[in-house]
């Protein structure tokens, strides 16, 4: 039997907790894993995503057994529609495709995009959507989760994580918010620590994912 969903992961080795898309505790049932061998966080994560090797992820999608097929890295959002128009799977680049919906409800001040790195979002990640630029929050670069995941470390303190999140989304918060969208993929393990700062809305690849295949996603990680 096919697996719902195929997940095609960065190749990285930091650690993935439960709620990270990357995780297999994060799913009810058993998903496909393709790892995209010289995808590292370095070489997607970039400023410039029209220069991003695209090739391997054009194969394993064309590999992937899951009905619904979605990446491990926001960053993707830029070959959304060249990478759909390759498979007739549901295919999901970022949870950035869903300011196709959210821009029908919210205005750029209602909306917070919280990102791995703001400095190599651009515009064009956003695609028809860039007046939404102005909404985009990035972690710093002395957040501890961002370390990790920029050294690819293998060990991750969750409560750490977590404490540094919340604190560094409260600053962040605005009485203008109304939705929170995020974009990096190794946000939503601590979606319980953003709802004690605030109880708005957030969207991320795991609703997204439930979406297209209701019941994968464990329901304490939506």
């Amino acid at each position: 039997m096919a697996a719902s969903l195929t997940i095609l992961q960065l190749d990285t080795k930091f650690a993935r907790v439960p709620g990270d898309v990357g995780c297999i505790e994060t799913y009810v049932e058993e998903v496909e894993i393709l790892r995209i061998n010289g995808a590292t966080v370095d070489a997607i994560v970039i400023d410039r995503p029209e220069t991003i090797d695209i090739t391997p992820f054009e194969n394993a999608l064309i590999d992937a057994q899951g009905k619904v097929v979605v990446t491990s890295c926001g960053f993707l959002s830029y070959w959304q529609e060249h990478l759909q128009a390759l498979s007739q799977k549901q295919f999901v680049s970022s949870s950035l495709i869903a300011l196709e919906r959210l821009s029908l409800c919210y205005t750029p001040e209602q909306l917070m995009i919280l990102t791995f790195d703001k400095a190599s979002l651009t515009p064009a990640h956003l695609g028809a959507y860039d007046a939404y630029w102005d909404a985009v929050v990035g972690l710093p670069q002395d957040l501890y989760l961002r370390d990790v995941i920029s050294r690819n470390r293998t060990s991750l303190d969750v409560e750490k994580a977590g404490s540094e999140l919340a604190e560094f989304f409260q600053k962040n918060l605005r009485k203008t918010h109304k939705h929170i969208l995020l974009e990096c993929t190794n946000l939503p393990p601590y979606k319980s620590r953003l709802r004690e700062v605030c109880d708005l809305p957030i969207t991320d690849i795991l609703t997204e994912i439930d979406a297209r295949a209701k019941g994968v996603v464990r329901p304490e990680f939506l």
